[in-house]
């Protein structure tokens, strides 16, 4: 059923913290604004998410390896790239309640720029805006004064390019080939917000594709239909996905073209942006005075980049919106009174946190041995959740709401004739199988 989207961000939160997906950290004392905990289904699904873009675009792939590179790096890396420049946003603060904001969010919601704009807050006077750097600084070593400053990478791409001839020599590499990689990122946002959305420590996506420049358009426009067609494949909806080719006027100062893939995530304008595909030219290589020549050929010269990027924490809150649906009754109840809408998180099995829970259909010794045997079988096949708590159509309830795609159930007749009921979350078909078929049943069904 459609959801009300004014409500369904407050909705999705309270699920993600109830059922344990994501946490405010620091949450005891207060909390920290911009930084979040991944729970135990939160991490399951992080790195469901990680595990299905590495398979797609370095294990299915030839010609493209990984790299898992440091957080901090000689602060060099960060002055030819431009960051320690070019790396900030217009930053403005209200002289009344002294609250901040990026003037870019601001843009959209103030007045003509004939006339003062105000606090979205308040109503008070806005001061002028300043440029403000988002790197987060921090020192190496014993002694804090200016030839130990460091910084967080803000993006995992510079460690990427400064690796480049490391990783073309060491893997025998010849253009065109890709370095990926997936990692940690830290951003000192003025505005974080809309959850998980723009935070402060986030975890990318990344990948640097090194190509002839005479094949740069060709290149670009492959990469983002793969990418696009990553998203469908993992379940996302059509109608929630668009394609945004950012104006020249807009793209940043390494780029020749941007399209970014976004979703119709429910604030802002409808659409923000989820992944970006750019083609960055020569930029990069040039910066950190890289070039490289065709063994084969002999052609010499610098690779221009391709470099798609997403947001795993972004993907992760897209994957939740769109897999979130309710269903008014019926699922886990025959009786009439029943009026509730059910949660039902309708995961693509490959990003489901569990792939199968165990149940008992009662909290009996002898149907727990059995249903015990089972979950320690199907344990090393599959991330398998055991629940003999409340009732059976309350713990079908909770694996619903968790996106688990199959609940076996252990009922008396099994402890007879030897088989268990599975039941599938989306089409709440149930099928009666053999115990000893049980592993293989859920293999076919789970590749799917």
């Amino acid at each position: 059923m459609k959801i009300n989207e004014n409500t369904i961000m407050d909705k999705l939160i309270s699920l993600c913290k109830i059922r344990g997906f994501i946490f405010p950290s620091g949450e005891k004392y207060g909390g920290l604004q911009g930084f979040w905990d991944f729970g135990p289904l939160g991490v399951e699904l992080k790195n469901n998410i990680k595990k299905a873009w590495w398979k797609k675009f370095v294990q299915e792939r030839q010609e493209i390896v990984g790299l898992d590179s440091s957080i901090i790096t000689n602060p060099t890396v960060w002055g030819k790239s431009g960051h320690l420049k070019g790396f900030s946003d217009r930053l403005v603060e209200c002289k009344k309640c002294h609250h901040r904001f990026k003037m870019d969010d601001l843009a959209q919601n103030t007045e003509p720029r004939t006339k003062k704009k105000k606090c979205p807050d308040c109503g008070g006077e806005l001061t002028a805006e300043r440029q403000f750097n988002t790197m987060f600084k921090t020192f190496v070593g014993p002694v804090e004064d200016s030839s130990a400053i460091a910084y967080l990478r803000p993006e995992t791409a510079q460690n990427i390019f400064i690796n480049f001839d490391n990783v073309r020599q060491a893997m025998r590499l010849r253009v065109p080939f890709g370095i990926a990689q997936i990692g940690k990122a830290f951003r000192n946002e003025i505005t974080p917000g809309n959850f998980i959305f723009r935070s402060r420590e986030f975890e990318q996506m990344e990948i640097e594709y090194f190509i002839n420049p005479k094949d740069d358009d060709k290149m670009f426009k492959q990469w983002v239909e793969d990418s696009y067609n990553w998203f469908i494949g993992l379940g996302i909806k059509k109608e929630n996905l668009r394609l945004f080719e950012q104006p020249k006027t807009e793209l940043a100062h390494y780029s020749k073209a941007t399209t970014d893939i976004e979703y119709k995530f429910p604030f802002d304008k409808g659409f923000a942006e989820l992944m970006g595909i750019a083609n960055r030219t020569d930029f990069d290589l040039k910066a950190h005075g890289f070039s490289y020549k065709d063994d084969l050929t002999k052609e010499e010269f610098v690779p221009y980049v391709i470099e798609p990027s997403a947001g795993v924490d972004r993907a992760v809150l897209a994957f939740l919106l769109d897999a979130y649906d309710e269903v008014k009754g019926g699922r886990t109840t025959t009786t009439e009174s029943n009026k509730e809408r059910e949660v039902v998180l309708r995961l693509h099995k490959d990003l489901a946190p569990y792939k199968v829970a165990v149940l008992p259909l009662f909290k009996k010794e002898h149907l727990s041995k059995v249903a015990v045997d089972i979950y320690h079988e199907l344990k090393p096949h599959f991330m398998t959740a055991y629940d003999d708590v409340a009732s059976i159509g309350r713990r079908y309830r909770r694996q619903d709401e968790i996106g688990t795609p199959y609940c076996v159930t252990v009922d008396f007749d099994s402890l007879e004739d030897k088989k268990v009921t599975v039941r599938d979350r989306d089409t709440m078909k149930q099928d009666r199988v053999a115990m000893e078929e049980l592993v293989d049943y859920l293999k076919n069904y789970l590749k799917d």
